[in-house]
């Protein structure tokens, strides 16, 4: 099994595009952390209050936790590619012929994605934190990184952060196509979780509960809060249920991926 999880950690690692992905993660989210600061503490020039108040639990669910409210999709895409892109490239076939048991090169791919899932997830929140931290510095907003509650939600993000890697790798198993892999992640991340959770809340307790178990939530409820939850868009689980939850898509789309796609011929 050590010699699997090595090899498909070193798969991950010796193509650009897990740094490619990582650096444009960055990026984003220190370009979302600083908007999401400034949109809190800068008067709108009509005089209007802003939509957010300037809270010690705002800033922590609003700014900090900016990473895992809209950067999962990196950690989500770089899991997915290391099972697509060896149906992709036609390298799926000497990986079983090295392995013939192919759950247990389900299980290694599992593995080698938290180490870059950790990684990912801990340069995002940094650079969610630094980018947040400097506006509201500048504009004379406390930062609480001095605070271990802030320094905490920083460690939950990026543990949120870190099991979307896994996630990507079920997914990736279940839709071993990689554009129809990247656009299913792209089109749920970025549009289709939010209208479900809109919808869902619309109608009332039933509804709002299923939306806590979605797997965005449920990442955000690990974090401890989104901007999401902070304008009154559905509740969050405990955090520990929320490690569960997403524990548990990753553990199911890959169970149903080794059922199906992973028993059928290599190609």
């Amino acid at each position: 099994m050590k010699t699997s999880l090595l090899s498909e950690y070193r798969k991950l690692t010796t193509t650009r595009m897990w740094w490619v992905l990582l650096i444009a993660m960055a990026a984003y989210m220190a370009f979302l952390g600083a908007v999401m600061a400034w949109s809190m503490t800068v008067t709108p020039a009509d005089g209007s209050t802003p939509a957010i108040e300037v809270t010690d639990e705002t800033i922590r669910s609003s700014v900090y936790a900016t990473a895992v409210t809209f950067g999962y999709v990196f950690p989500v895409i770089i899991g997915a590619l290391s099972v697509t892109g060896e149906f992709r490239h036609k390298t799926i076939s000497p990986t079983f012929l090295a392995e013939p048991n192919r759950l247990r090169v389900l299980w290694a791919k599992l593995g080698a994605s938290l180490p870059i899932g950790a990684f990912y997830g801990l340069v995002g929140t940094l650079a969610t934190a630094a980018a947040g931290a400097s506006v509201l510095a500048l504009t004379g907003n406390p930062t609480l990184l001095g605070d271990s509650e802030t320094w905490a939600a920083l460690g939950r993000s990026v543990l949120a952060l870190t099991l979307w890697a896994p996630v990507g790798v079920g997914l990736g198993a279940l839709i071993t196509n990689q554009v129809v892999a990247i656009v299913v992640v792209l089109v749920y991340t970025q549009f289709l979780e939010a209208i479900l959770r809109i919808g869902l809340g619309s109608l009332g307790d039933v509804g709002t509960t299923i939306s806590t178990y979605l797997p965005g939530a449920a990442s955000e409820a690990i974090a401890g809060g989104s901007v999401f939850s902070t304008m009154g868009m559905g509740e969050l689980l405990p955090w520990a249920a929320g490690v569960v939850v997403l524990v548990g898509y990753a553990l199911v789309c890959t169970v149903i991926g080794a059922m199906t796609t992973f028993r059928r011929d290599a190609v």
